[in-house]
């Protein structure tokens, strides 16, 4: 028996057919578009990278901004050659040199200004009238030595005097002052002052070590922090303070056990 013959439409009716499904596709693509453009915060139907969440319904957190500083260096140090003249009024001079890790950024030469210009100022260590200070050169004729050194190695520099700091604070070990670049390049979060206040602290905390100074409490809330207070690691109610001559006198609190 033969095949059926098939239904078929008139050429202009089939031409017809099909514009009307082009034309409904279209529409129901432009209604999708519309749809994702309204939403504001989706692509393509994908969710934002802020909001995407991961396993477990967490949000997934985004990839950490570059630091400012290598975390390492070359494990050597740079030394300024020139010295300053002495600064202070009266008493035994105690010579510093500054010393910078190759590799670590900073240049030796701002590096030591800034060194100089915290030690010089009259309300750091030379305030008492009885110090002076000066740099020099020559690592014979230094009483101690600054030095800038990366969170890694200023970490191995610490530990080889028994000094825990893990990547994140300085410390002094007899005739070395060892800051670390971290704390120097972004100071501590939540300080509540500016960087250069920071940086001017932990300079006199621990050339205040090298001085024979422990550790001093807060005073009370609100009071201007001793500098030998450990305010790296806060600042127990009381506000930053970079100096240890506050008014022309010595600024203390409490010795810590």
């Amino acid at each position: 028996m033969p095949a059926s013959p098939r239904h078929r439409l008139p050429p202009v009716d089939r031409l017809r057919w099909r514009r009307s499904v082009l034309t409904l596709v279209l529409v129901l693509a432009a209604v999708t578009t519309v749809s994702l453009v309204r939403t504001g915060d989706r692509v393509a139907g994908r969710e934002p990278e802020a909001t995407r969440v991961g396993p477990k319904g967490r949000v997934a957190e985004q990839p950490a901004a570059p630091s400012a500083y290598p975390s390492s260096g070359t494990g050597s140090f740079l030394t300024v050659d020139e010295g300053t003249p002495v600064r202070g009024v009266a008493g035994p001079v105690a010579r510093y040199r500054v010393a910078v890790e190759q590799g670590a950024g900073p240049e030796p030469a701002e590096f030591a200004a800034e060194v100089d210009a915290v030690l010089a100022d009259p309300r750091s260590w030379i305030g008492s009238g009885e110090l002076r200070v000066q740099r020099v050169a020559e690592a014979d004729a230094a009483d101690f030595t600054v030095y800038l050194a990366t969170p890694l190695t200023s970490t191995a520099m610490c530990a080889e005097g028994g000094l825990r700091t893990e990547g994140y604070t300085s410390c002094r070990l007899p005739g070395q002052v060892i800051i670390n670049l971290a704390r120097w390049s972004e100071a501590v979060p939540d300080y509540g002052a500016p960087l250069a206040v920071y940086r001017a602290y932990v300079i006199n905390h621990e050339v205040g070590h090298e001085f024979g100074e422990g550790h001093e409490a807060c005073p009370g809330p609100g009071r201007p922090a001793p500098v030998m207070q450990q305010q790296t690691y806060g600042l127990a109610g009381c506000v930053p303070n970079a100096w240890p001559f506050l008014d022309g006198h010595r600024y203390a609190g409490d010795v810590v056990p």
